[in-house]
């Protein structure tokens, strides 16, 4: 029996492959998605249970709270409902029933104590905005720890950090995108002097590190007196963006159809012309690819904007680092700041993706 071109074999190698990608995706989403469901927790929840708690699942649930009498003594055992207990296994909790618990909430001073009855919970309980607020906040922010004291913190403004990142990173990607198109249309289609040792330099700049330029730019940009502005951050990585830019973009363009351009001089076009209607629209994946990679590296970069911008106009991952530094004990206050630098990204990873395999292949075949 003959097997048709519609029918799908399934050898073990497929199969393998199969079982490691799915096992790859999980090692990678599945802490993601912990901690993206971290960042809606309260602070108390986080330190109390785990993530995977917020999935529907049977637990003792708080029903409510009362006082004991203001004449008890908590450095003595304490009797409630029956049961005798040192503070300690009360502030850890202790069972009434098979379905009641009390628990002490907060120190000796609070002499609260808290019913909790064993109840179904559903997704996403006790999940809460709050976090998200506090960290875009500029002012104090107050929140309960696990041994339910309040903490009072000063806010990390990363609203305007992300403001920040976006008026960097904007403006450092379509300034390369810009000059290297322009670059790499001359390097593939006009004749002048000097053209081939002058690509083979841009080509050898792939391979400088970055690192042993900083100083002597820094020098530059303080001599001119721009040093901690926008300004310097957009000509730095444009110019550490150009390397790349130009060639990614020549391998593109350099395949455009010779007919085109010809067909364009014929009739009187300049070259400007032609690369304004034609070169530009017909390089669209090229150039939404390297958007994507200029981008995604402006964004997160971290070193660059040390030297040049240090605290002065803090973008989004020197506010991250400032509060590692600040706040590494403060989950929620990590994670919320972490998706939040990761929300604009992903909109322009996903707005740009269908482009992104066909770009990031330019010039790779001939035909």
């Amino acid at each position: 029996m003959k097997q048709t071109g519609s029918e799908k074999t399934f050898s073990p190698g497929k199969i393998l492959i199969g079982l490691v990608l799915l096992f790859i995706v999980l090692v990678w989403t599945v802490p993601t998605f912990g901690i993206f469901v971290t960042s809606f927790r309260d602070s108390r929840d986080i330190y109390a249970s785990g993530w995977w708690s917020v999935l529907p699942h049977k637990d003792l649930v708080k029903t409510g709270e009362f006082e004991i009498p203001a004449e008890t003594d908590p450095n003595e055992p304490i009797t409630i409902e029956g049961k005798t207990a040192t503070f300690e296994e009360w502030r850890q909790g202790i069972n009434i029933s098979e379905k009641k618990s009390l628990r002490w909430y907060g120190n000796k001073r609070s002499r609260k104590i808290e019913i909790y009855e064993e109840k179904w919970i559903g997704f996403g309980a006790n999940m809460t905005l709050q976090n998200y607020r506090d960290v875009l906040s500029a002012g104090t922010i107050e929140f309960t720890d696990a041994q339910g004291n309040t903490i009072t913190r000063q806010g990390n403004n990363f609203s305007d950090a992300v403001l920040n990142s976006i008026a960097v990173s904007i403006p450092a990607t379509i300034i390369p995108i810009l000059i290297a198109a322009f670059a790499a249309y001359a390097f593939a289609w006009m004749e002048f002097p000097g053209r081939k040792p002058l690509f083979i330099m841009v080509v050898a700049l792939l391979v400088v590190p970055l690192q042993i330029a900083l100083i002597p730019i820094l020098r530059d940009f303080t001599r001119w007196g721009i040093t901690g502005t926008f300004v310097c951050m957009w000509l730095a990585h444009t110019g550490f963006g150009l390397p790349l830019a130009i060639y990614l973009l020549y391998n593109y363009i350099s395949t455009l159809p010779r007919d085109v351009f010809e067909s364009a001089y014929l009739d009187g076009a300049t070259p400007f012309t032609t690369f304004v209607w034609l070169v530009l629209p017909l390089s669209v994946p090229a150039l939404a690819s390297f958007a994507i990679f200029q981008f995604l590296w402006v964004w997160n970069d971290y070193l660059v904007a040390l030297v040049f911008l240090g605290d002065k106009n803090r973008v989004v991952t020197s506010a991250l680092a400032a509060m590692v530094g600040e706040k590494g004990q403060d989950w929620h206050l990590l994670t919320s700041g972490a998706f939040l630098s990761m929300i604009l990204p992903l909109v322009v990873f996903f707005s740009l993706q269908r482009f992104f395999v066909k770009g990031l292949m330019a010039g790779s075949v001939k035909g």
